[in-house]
């Protein structure tokens, strides 16, 4: 039997991203279903607990040093936008269909594009610039949060050479720290079931972050953020399972745009067989 061929490292970073955006459409609509009985800090604050127990043991085995601040002012930057991103995201959910919240943020593999070219020093082509001016057409509004988000993934590149595990470690420490701010003035104990729930938002989302920082570590921002345009399908479906959420035909038409300028840019034949990002 002849061995299974390795991936490459960009192949495995589009593996790893689209898995990863999989587990944001669910931790979404978990986060979704909490935030209408409970505070959006209050949330953060336990998700980031219910992510310190996988975290800290994997800390303990792996021997990681978490304290490794190399580039600090970018840490910084990446905790306070992943914070920020949060935050917007699960209050903005509390008062709009999921789908419709998930639209506004495809904003976001737009900005990373804009983004990458001057914090990052990375090639952005012609044709990327024109598709991604195409795609802005379809984002609504609200741009708060894709924006925090943008950054924040710009950051995770930036820091690509930091291991990924105090990234993602500090990352809900300081989500965690935020939220716990607001507590004081919108605590509501939770009951026993929603505890867990918001545990396992925590797990679920440190999951996927793990994978999208190792994924920006294997492969361009630019390649990468179009993908994450395949949220919209998870987000529809598991808006209409849980809530019958149906999008409505402006986010339709601006779903359409979004994805279709995303497709071109992450199906360009000048990315078939690219090589890893410069290092």
């Amino acid at each position: 039997m002849s061995p299974l061929p390795r991936l490459s490292k960009p192949v495995l970073g589009v593996i790893l991203y689209l898995t990863g955006v999989f587990l944001f459409a669910l931790n979404d609509a978990l986060g979704k279903w909490l935030v209408k009985d409970y505070g959006v800090g209050e949330l953060m604050m336990l998700r980031a607990v219910g992510a310190g127990f996988v975290l800290a043991p994997m800390a303990t085995r792996m021997r990681v040093d978490l304290f490794d601040f190399s580039q600090p002012l970018w840490q910084i930057l990446r905790i306070l936008c992943m914070a920020a991103d949060v935050f917007s995201f699960y209050l903005a959910t509390r008062y709009l269909p999921l789908v419709d919240v998930m639209t506004f943020y495809m904003a976001c593999p737009l900005i990373v594009t804009a983004l990458s070219a001057p914090l990052l020093g990375e090639k952005v082509e012609r044709f990327r610039w024109i598709a991604a001016g195409i795609g802005f057409v379809g984002v609504v509004v609200a741009l708060l949060g894709a924006t925090m988000f943008a950054l924040g993934q710009t950051a995770t590149r930036k820091l690509r050479r930091t291991h990924w595990l105090p990234l993602v470690f500090w990352q809900f420490l300081g989500a965690g720290l935020i939220g716990a701010t607001t507590v004081p003035f919108s605590w509501a104990t939770p009951t026993a079931f929603d505890l867990l729930l918001m545990f396992l938002v925590g797990v679920v989302s440190m999951t996927c972050f793990i994978f999208i920082t190792r994924a920006l570590s294997f492969q361009r921002a630019a390649v990468l953020a179009p993908l994450h345009y395949s949220a919209i399908v998870w987000a529809t479906l598991m808006g209409w399972i849980v809530w019958r959420d149906a999008p409505t035909l402006p986010i339709l038409i601006g779903n359409a745009i979004i994805i279709a300028s995303g497709l071109y840019i992450a199906l360009s034949p000048r990315d078939r067989g690219a090589g890893a990002a410069p290092r």
